[in-house]
């Protein structure tokens, strides 16, 4: 069974489309766990007339306290997530079960998307072009797992961990260092998913990106499963972030902003560059 986990808050206006995409999947069986944020919108009257698993919190927590509620209650071998806003083509999960079926060592692995804004296709930049296999080097830049796009066997939240419910924006950035650092995460180049973007109350679109980024950087730099060469990579990275953040929360009068981005920076150890290998002369 695939269990597919919904976070959603005052999303009516798309729920009910990606619902529809979810039971229109050639996949069966399918768990279905719609976690509803305390929606102040026809949500519950929606979600209603959908046979899923249903369940409405009293107050807004964040989208990783609702994936995380989503696992607390799933059942099945492996864990799809789909933002209330997204869409999947029907093929998406079979394909994704299909690859799991012919590769058991892998834990996870996403589809290619199609970006939508505004109504409109997009074509994402070079750099968002989805990683195939193991891609830590990638993932200290740029968040390059889709949530609506991966799934995962349940096995390995055992091992990485669930989501860090104290990031309210970059959660899946975040925990997708901590899976790049061990796993790789394998890619089915068809578009199965169309990602909808362009509205106001993206999570993606809010200020201040960069210094959740940072934090997940300097949180991943004491992490065990890093190599020396992934610690030197986070450090030259988290730098590199910390200097975006700080000059864009000086330029805006964000003082505390600033300061507290560069004490998360001094979390890290001084940068050392790696030693140069020594050669003899001819």
């Amino acid at each position: 069974m695939v269990s597919v986990i919904i976070p959603t808050f005052n999303r009516a206006s798309f729920l009910g489309e990606a619902l529809d995409s979810v039971f229109s999947q050639t996949y069966r069986p399918l768990e279905v766990i719609v976690v509803d944020e305390a929606s102040e919108d026809e949500t519950p009257r929606l979600v209603s007339r959908y046979p899923v698993i249903y369940v409405r919190k009293g107050r807004r927590e964040g989208p990783a306290a609702a994936r995380n509620r989503g696992l607390g209650l799933a059942r099945g071998e492996l864990i799809a997530f789909l933002d209330s806003d997204d869409l999947w083509l029907p093929e998406k999960v079979a394909r994704q079960v299909a690859f799991f079926r012919e590769n058991p060592q892998a834990v996870a692995v996403q589809t290619e998307e199609i970006w939508i804004k505004g109504g409109r296709r997009v074509q994402p930049q070079r750099k968002h072009r989805k990683p195939h296999g193991y891609f830590f080097h990638r993932a200290v830049k740029l968040c390059l797992v889709s949530p609506s796009g991966v799934m995962l066997r349940r096995e390995v939240f055992s091992k990485i961990g669930l989501f860090d419910e104290e990031f309210p924006l970059c959660e899946d950035y975040e925990l997708w260092l901590r899976l790049a650092a061990r796993y790789p995460v394998y890619l089915l180049p068809e578009p199965l998913v169309i990602k909808r973007g362009g509205h106001a109350d993206q999570l993606s679109s809010r200020p201040g990106l960069d210094f959740w980024r940072l934090k997940a950087l300097v949180k991943i730099f004491h992490d065990p499963a890093l190599t020396p060469e992934m610690r030197f990579l986070v450090k030259v990275e988290a730098r590199r972030k910390a200097e975006i953040f700080i000059r864009g929360a000086l330029k805006h009068g964000n003082l505390p902003g600033a300061f507290e981005a560069y004490k998360l920076l001094t979390r890290l150890a001084p940068l050392e560059l790696p030693p140069r290998r020594l050669t003899k002369k001819p």
